[in-house]
């Protein structure tokens, strides 16, 4: 069965300072380009994976309030959450084992107010 998500996509108001923090947080470059009238930095992924981007532009408002995207931080979320402050985000959740099967979380607000979660097995 193929997966429920296909793609996503995080509201910025400042591309920017997002690409540098997302860059900084997950140690990973950016695509950017203008799609559609927005700006947008897509997060890189593999030809068959789930992909998503950054966008700025109207009605991208970023936002701690609704869905909340679990973001691929294997093979341990401690690295990159351990730069989420310097990189101009804050931690509200440490990581935690949510269970053996399941792996850990911990949750974040981005440099642009989105509330945000990273997951790992270990």
């Amino acid at each position: 069965m193929a997966n429920v998500l296909n793609w996503f996509e995080i509201p910025v108001a400042d591309l920017n300072r997002a690409v540098d923090f997302y860059s900084k947080v997950l140690g990973r470059e950016f695509q950017i380009m203008d799609f559609f009238g927005f700006k947008m930095a897509f997060f890189p992924m593999e030809s068959d994976g789930v992909g998503g981007g950054l966008v700025q532009g109207e009605p991208y408002k970023p936002s701690q309030d609704g869905s909340l995207i679990y973001l691929n931080a294997n093979p341990d979320l401690a690295i990159p959450l351990s730069k989420v402050v310097a990189a101009g985000g804050k931690v509200i959740a440490p990581k935690k084992l949510i269970s053996e099967e399941i792996g850990y979380m911990a949750l974040f607000i981005d440099s642009e107010g989105n509330r945000v979660a990273l997951h790992s097995m270990k």
